[in-house]
């Protein structure tokens, strides 16, 4: 299996979680591999960190043979974005591809205005970015967040609707549409009915365009969180009519792939209200509910790897490991030296 949204934790946030324990108990859970996603601590939006990151997390690759990948984060400055682009063709499939929030999430990186928007997907297609482009779909500007109650997971829903979902992705197809993008935009965590809707509206219109979805969407309501309030999570969870529509559009196909979105806290970090959920069990729950209702193993396998290779013109290797490659890309440029397993050398 891969699982292509992961936040593992570990440096600033290992009170939480380790790149190593994260990576064992991925494999125990026949997940082989993980794309992790930039909200990290400290944030994956420069060079030096995605290398330091991925220096961590190499005794660990080798030991699970879990391969590590890595979104780096993308911010509102130029040269920024410009070194992001630069670090992903250097570094592909290591760094797996880019990374933006529409809206502020755990990590507060968001880019939250349409223009801004713009102006990234712009620089982005000036500099001839073709890979994959993660998108965390939420507006900003219908958020409610006051209308949230701490140990009231239910009242999250109220404070981040489907709404905010389904009109940033309206937003961000817009702008790919506008702008000329070049590469492909993934819609993570889909969890609302309408929300899918747009992305397949999208295809339709010839948009480069995956959507992915996770096993609390579609197996957990908003009824659930009425019971538990530690199912808070972001976006949040939805009504019961949005999880079946979910959980169908897994079975049929429309949605492309699952992604657990694993997210630990610490108990006291969740009872604070902190978002996000462990989820690799999940995936391995969401499989076997999905069996049970009838999905073929061809349409399992494509939901929980194949179509995830398709999109990101990944290789069907079993094991990637940090150090093989970045040698390769000093062998063949002559430009990184690098070992992330003994740091620089």
């Amino acid at each position: 299996m891969i699982d292509a949204h992961v936040h593992l934790r570990d440096q600033g946030l290992a009170s939480k979680e380790t790149i190593a324990h994260g990576l064992a108990v991925a494999k125990r859970c026949g997940i082989t591999r993980v794309f992790d996603m930039p909200n990290t601590k400290p944030v994956l939006t420069t060079r030096e960190a995605v290398l330091d990151r991925l220096s961590l997390a190499g005794e660990s690759v080798k030991k699970t043979r879990v391969s590590y990948h890595i979104h780096m984060g993308l911010t509102k400055d130029p040269e920024q974005i410009r070194e992001a682009v630069a670090t992903h063709a250097m570094l592909f499939p290591l760094v797996i591809g880019l990374k933006m929030f529409l809206g502020n999430s755990t990590g507060n990186m968001g880019i939250v205005t349409a223009d801004e928007q713009r102006q990234v997907l712009k620089c982005l297609t000036e500099n001839g970015y073709k890979g994959v482009l993660t998108v965390h779909a939420e507006k900003e500007a219908l958020m409610k967040n006051e209308l949230f109650i701490k140990g009231k997971a239910d009242t999250h829903t109220l404070a981040r609707p489907s709404e905010a979902e389904t009109e940033a992705i309206k937003d961000i197809i817009a702008i790919v549409k506008e702008t000329g993008f070049e590469g492909t935009l993934h819609i993570a965590h889909i969890s609302a009915r309408a929300s899918v809707e747009e992305v397949v509206l999208a295809k339709r219109e010839g948009v480069k365009i995956f959507m992915g979805a996770t096993p609390h969407h579609a197996l957990l309501s908003v009824e659930d969180a009425k019971d538990n309030p530690y199912l808070k999570v972001n976006p949040p969870l939805r009504s019961e009519a949005d999880r079946e529509f979910i959980f169908q559009s897994l079975l049929d196909g429309t949605i492309d792939s699952c992604e657990s979105d694993h997210a630990p806290h610490t108990l006291e970090d969740k009872d604070n209200g902190a978002s996000g959920l462990p989820g690799f069990p999940g995936m391995t729950l969401l499989l076997d509910r999905l069996r049970k209702a009838g999905a073929s193993e061809e349409r399992l396998e494509s939901l929980f790897g194949k179509s995830v290779l398709r999109e990101f013109a990944l290789d069907d290797e079993d094991v990637l490991l940090p150090r093989d490659t970045l040698r390769r890309v000093k062998a063949s440029s002559g430009e990184y030296p690098f070992d992330p397993y003994k740091g620089k050398y």
